[in-house]
């Protein structure tokens, strides 16, 4: 087991018996675990989660937030959550496909034109399709919340057209339609852990990354790279998941209650992401970084090798469901 693992281990098994002391207290504890920064509308979300749910049962059911990749990287965290280690999660289509490959077409690159969009497809047909395909895996799909259209930042060079990704190494997380995306337009692309990413941005290992502009300011990613671009490549959404046998362990009004807040605090995370990323991307060029506005057509039109990748990784029938989601 590696330095690593184990410390995610000693700090889960610290939890563990925090948890216990505090069950003797309350009827139930949920221990939900993200990777948002405690600033970020996520982090924001799931405090009102908590405080609601809280108080709506009276306390009988208590809510630990554990933000931040406090408990390990995303894809760790969301095992955990499988394992009944960690009770709720908020992983991303892209490490949900990991369990379920349905979920991997959410993240085709260029699929959704507008948050609009995106919300009527991933709320109705794609979620009545993909939650009871989740259960099979032990997850219950409580709710859609929000993380954005995923742009790129470089210390090298303005990204205008493809071209100007040509041998840029850039970081993407282990999410194939993100690194078949990136590679289509001529990129470069290396797998780093986020808690690691400062660090490789610094040393140089990397010329640059790929995020959501709120996650590029909330954890100042802008202020150790010179450009960002708007390429809006891809869309992803953090979804709200819970372990199925702690599901099944809570009453019908307890389930009516999560379930609820879990859908208000997306609500909320949705606003509050698309209110402020104007105000964001205002700071980012006050600080000095160039943000350029790329022709997306001339992006989509390299991208048919990435959608043949995630419709192969998808599954062709699962590839074919989901374009008819956009179609309607």
């Amino acid at each position: 087991m590696t330095k690593a693992a184990l410390s995610v281990l000693a700090t889960l098994l610290s939890v563990s018996a925090i948890s216990s002391i505090q069950s003797a207290q309350a009827e139930t504890v949920l221990r939900l675990s993200h990777f948002a920064a405690e600033t970020h509308p996520g982090h924001i979300a799931a405090k009102q989660f908590k405080e609601n749910v809280e108080k709506r049962t009276n306390g009988e059911v208590v809510v630990e937030l554990y933000p931040a990749n406090e408990l390990g990287a995303p894809p760790e965290q969301l095992e955990q959550t499988v394992l009944g280690i960690i009770d709720m999660n908020l992983p991303t289509q892209g490490a949900l496909d990991k369990y379920e490959k349905a979920f991997g077409t959410v993240m085709t690159p260029f699929a959704f034109s507008s948050y609009d969009e995106a919300h009527r497809v991933l709320d109705g047909p794609f979620m009545e399709w993909a939650a009871p395909k989740l259960e099979k895996q032990g997850l219950v799909m409580l709710s859609n919340w929000e993380y954005g259209f995923r742009n790129v930042t470089n210390s090298v060079r303005p990204i205008n057209s493809p071209d100007d990704l040509a041998g840029l190494k850039l970081r993407t997380p282990p999410e194939l339609q993100i690194v078949a995306a990136l590679e289509a337009a001529g990129a470069q692309t290396t797998q780093i852990a986020f808690p690691e990413l400062p660090g490789a941005l610094t040393a140089g290992v990397v010329d640059g990354q790929e995020n959501p502009i709120g996650v590029i300011y909330h954890n100042k990613l802008y202020e150790l790279q010179d450009h960002l671009a708007l390429t809006r490549h891809v869309y992803n959404s953090m979804v709200h998941v819970m372990n199925k046998a702690k599901w099944d362990a809570l009453s019908g009004e307890e389930q009516t209650i999560v379930r609820e807040e879990s859908v208000a605090a997306g609500n909320l995370m949705r606003k509050l992401v698309q209110e402020q990323e104007e105000k964001e991307l205002a700071a980012i060029k006050e600080s000095g970084v160039q943000v350029t506005e790329p022709d997306l057509a001339k992006f989509k039109a390299k991208m048919g090798p990435a959608y043949e990748r995630v419709s192969e990784y998808s599954g062709e029938e699962n590839m074919k469901t989901f374009l008819g989601f956009l179609e309607n």
